[in-house]
């Protein structure tokens, strides 16, 4: 059991469940595109996606557990890793091995759609197995690359890969729809930052919430949901996207409080927890009807 803890444990399952809303995003836009695709494809391309997000977080909580991050973060049910390696140290050399296990599956999905689709998507794939490696030793350690590299790997990467993959060309179409995820997954790593900005400080990260302090990272965070709106709004006025993925906009019903509240909150990190909560809401809730949308358009 302890071995399979190892295993699961960095893996941080429960997360992976955003990655699936994103990849429905791209096959929404495939489909609204050509009106049929190949369901293999697809598979192949949802398992590579849920590959390279395991790979990232067991890359993560080896990364944290081995600067001693681990031992100082502040975790709450959303932020600060799942807990296992410090509660288990034996178990880093699994981490690690299930880090790299699952990038691999990745990149050989990869390399087989560089095979039937060609070169062109071999640009997307090496920048997501560069994200992949180089975010937490490194990209967490400048503050605009680790404000942008989530949004960039579950938005362009992940929604233009999965649609380029099933039509074999890049669109307008899965670009804007693909900033919807990217500014929101942006602020869902930026808002998980909230909590640990001690922490991480210690260890040399520098992120938005210890370059700049909660208070205006609170304002970024707002800024960058209004632009997700944004984008599905302007996707649909210029033809980009149906009419009907304007549903995605219901989230904001959750996300204007959110906002306030994360503006006020931000220092207190037991006030701060239930917007944490209800920001995974809107990263899972709103691609999944800009995509529902696009299935019905």
């Amino acid at each position: 059991m302890s071995n399979m803890r190892g295993y699961m444990g960095p893996m941080r399952l429960p997360f992976v469940i955003l990655t699936p809303a994103c990849v429905l995003v791209g096959l929404g836009t495939a489909l609204w595109s050509t009106g049929k695709v190949n369901g293999f494809y697809f598979a192949l391309a949802l398992i590579g996606a849920i590959a390279a997000h395991i790979s990232v977080n067991a890359f993560n909580e080896y990364f944290d557990f081995k600067s001693g991050l681990d031992y100082r973060t502040h975790r709450t049910p959303f932020s600060g890793g799942s807990g296992t390696l410090p509660e288990k140290p034996a178990l880093a050399r699994q981490a690690l091995g299930v880090a790299l296990a699952a990038i691999l599956i990745t990149a050989l999905i990869g390399i087989y759609f560089i095979w039937v689709r060609g070169l062109s998507i071999l640009p997307l794939g090496a920048l997501g197995v560069l994200l992949i490696v180089a975010y937490t030793p490194w990209f967490t350690k400048n503050p605009v690359l680790c404000l942008i590299a989530p949004g960039l790997a579950f938005g362009p990467l992940m929604v233009m890969g999965t649609d380029f993959v099933l039509t074999g060309a890049y669109s307008w179409s899965s670009f804007f729809a693909s900033l919807v995820p990217f500014f929101l997954v942006n602020d869902l790593l930026l808002l998980n930052q909230f909590p640990d900005v001690e922490a991480d400080q210690s260890v040399g990260r520098r992120h938005l919430p210890i370059i700049l302090g909660r208070r205006v990272s609170s304002l970024v965070y707002g800024t960058m949901l209004i632009l997700a709106y944004l984008s599905i709004i302007l996707g649909v006025t210029l033809g980009y996207l149906p009419p009907i993925s304007l549903v995605g906009l219901l989230t904001l019903l959750i996300a204007l409080p959110v906002m306030i509240g994360v503006y006020r909150s931000g220092e207190s990190t037991e006030k701060l927890v239930p917007y944490l909560g209800l920001n995974v809401i809107i990263n899972i809730a709103t691609p999944v009807l800009v995509a529902i949308g696009l299935f019905i358009g």
